[in-house]
């Protein structure tokens, strides 16, 4: 429900009754304080997101409460009351954080104007913050699936990043999971109050991406016809994630390294350098050593970059997180379907432990949300995997074998769990009869 809830601090009771019934005639709550010290108090009480304050007040003036307001709750809107002819008080009360202010005496429709944008601004901004806050709460740490030592060991080295300000380099192979490291590094860390800009350098190209990097002034170029801040500006006082970093132009490698040495960067079609304050995180699926021996990546970047290199394991790495993440998905994209899918078959979480998922992570959220959808009822099924998933791909954690019977009976086993036991199909498919099928069934000692 959205908050209409506003706070009157004057200590003329007559203007606070008219201000009162008017804003109450308007649909708003209303309470009332004659001084700073009850208006704080209620402050600390009501769920106010507007204030109508009079500047001059008994005790501390309105103009001084204003920073104390901020202070408690800096999302709630003031509207300051000035007498006439005091606009300067209006003035200085703005720029110490104060929405507007009216002038005693001021027709009705303006104050409720005021009082109606300042509100809409409030609950914005509160809306805004809750996202930030779900934002924050979905990309931390805590919320990094797996339980293996070297997803552990990963994280604990990411939260020592995230206790600095150095430069990080994220190297792991595509779908492991590296801007979800990224933001989690920049959410648990000093510049969480600000903006977190990721770019992907190899979905644009290279004239564009610098135009997004770092803006440009109107008249730059034919069509700039305003200026553009960039992503850097945009990031200023928080991170910037310049993910495939690999795949930038080494051209614009040497801007990369200037901002990150000088802290500045001149934009197209301006004379002077813009200054910012960022950290920047980088992540690549490619071996930067062979870029830079390929001659594709500075090496004095990539000495610049990698102050702190994390690498994020492949799922295959950690094959026991894998029923971690199957219960995740299957929980996530249930509640999104509106399926009550409760349970999950032991050859589902068995078939897809043992895939090698070259696209990791991403690939297995992927597979898991396509057989949510083929489900039926409430198990999750080997029918509703794809069934050339398992043609290629798999991890085979049995030592090499010599025999040809060994390799024979490792098939068997594969055709008999395609067909969930199934054994005329499965004698259909390997083209031999049923009695020969379970000859070589006792014979290898299968049940």
């Amino acid at each position: 429900m959205i908050n209409r809830n506003v706070l009157i601090i004057d200590d003329e009771e007559g203007l606070r009754n008219l201000l009162s019934r008017l804003l109450t005639l308007d649909k708003y709550k209303v309470f009332e304080a004659s001084n700073g010290e009850e208006g704080l108090k209620l402050l600390s009480q009501e769920d106010i997101h507007v204030i109508v304050l009079d500047v001059k007040l008994p005790g501390i003036s309105g103009i001084d409460l204003i920073p104390k307001i901020k202070e408690y709750d800096n999302l709630v809107e003031i509207i300051v009351l000035t007498a006439y002819g005091t606009i300067q008080d209006g003035v200085t009360a703005i720029k110490r954080g104060a929405f507007d202010y009216i002038t005693k005496g001021d027709e009705d429709n303006k104050i409720l104007t005021a009082v109606e944008h300042a509100m809409q601004k409030a609950n914005m901004s509160q809306r805004i913050e809750h996202l930030e806050k779900r934002v924050s709460e979905k990309y931390n740490f805590n919320n990094i699936i797996g339980k293996s030592l070297k997803i552990r060991e990963t994280i604990n080295l990411a939260k020592k990043a995230a206790e600095t300000d150095v430069t990080v380099l994220l190297t792991g192979e595509t779908g492991v999971g590296k801007e979800i490291f990224a933001q989690a590094i920049h959410n648990e860390g000093a510049r969480s109050k600000y903006s977190f800009v990721p770019i992907n350098c190899s979905a644009i190209s290279k004239e564009l991406l610098e135009s997004e990097m770092f803006g440009y002034k109107a008249g730059a170029f034919t069509g700039a016809v305003k200026n553009k801040k960039g992503l850097f500006e945009e990031a200023n006082e928080g991170t910037i994630f310049l993910d495939e970093i690999g795949d930038m132009d080494i051209s614009l490698q040497s801007k990369i390294l200037r901002v990150l040495e000088t802290n500045s960067f001149i934009k197209a079609g301006d004379t002077k350098p813009t200054l910012v304050n960022v950290r920047v995180i980088a992540a690549t699926n490619k071996n930067l050593n062979v870029e830079i021996s390929k001659g594709t990546f500075r090496p004095d970047l990539f000495y610049r970059i990698n102050t702190m290199k994390i690498e994020i394991p492949s799922l295959r790495d950690r094959k026991e997180d894998i029923p971690l993440f199957i219960q995740h998905y299957v929980n996530q994209y249930s509640q999104h379907m509106n399926k009550n899918i409760g349970e999950i078959d032991e050859k589902c979480i068995e078939r897809l432990t043992r895939y090698s998922f070259p696209g990791n992570v991403r690939e297995l959220r992927n597979i898991i949300e396509r057989a949510i959808i083929l489900t039926e009822g409430n198990i999750l099924l080997p029918s509703s995997l794809p069934a050339d998933l398992f043609s290629g791909n798999i991890i085979d954690s049995t030592p090499m074998m010599d025999k040809l019977d060994e390799v024979e009976k490792l098939h068997i086993l594969k055709i008999l769990e395609d067909t969930e036991g199934n054994k005329t199909k499965t004698a259909e498919i390997l083209g031999i009869g049923l009695t020969t099928l379970y000859r070589k069934l006792k014979a290898y000692n299968i049940d």
